[in-house]
């Protein structure tokens, strides 16, 4: 699913995953937007397009843009190694509880 998107000049998001057709101007994103956009990069497949100055005429949008796909893109791309750390981290206490 789609949660970045750069159209008619403005970058938008998905504010909430129940809603996917409800795009918000990205800037209007809040704190708790950043995680919710964590928490769906985490658990789903997180598409966003890609950065593109040429196409994103809103100079405000380009900074933010920007700076979200490039944090996204790493987070996305250690996505893998962060859940293994994470469960080798509570591995014994998973095992206990199950």
């Amino acid at each position: 699913m789609k949660y970045l998107k750069i159209e008619d000049n403005k970058a938008f998001f998905v504010k909430d995953e129940a809603q996917p057709d409800d795009w918000t101007e990205i800037d209007k994103i809040e704190k708790e937007d950043l995680l919710k956009l964590l928490d769906y990069a985490t658990e789903n497949d997180f598409e966003m397009d890609i950065y593109d100055e040429a196409i994103l005429g809103h100079k405000a949008h380009q900074i933010i843009y920007k700076s979200l796909h490039e944090k996204l893109n790493i987070f996305l791309g250690n996505k893998d190694r962060f859940k293994d750390q994470t469960e080798n981290i509570y591995k014994e206490e998973l095992e206990k509880y199950q």
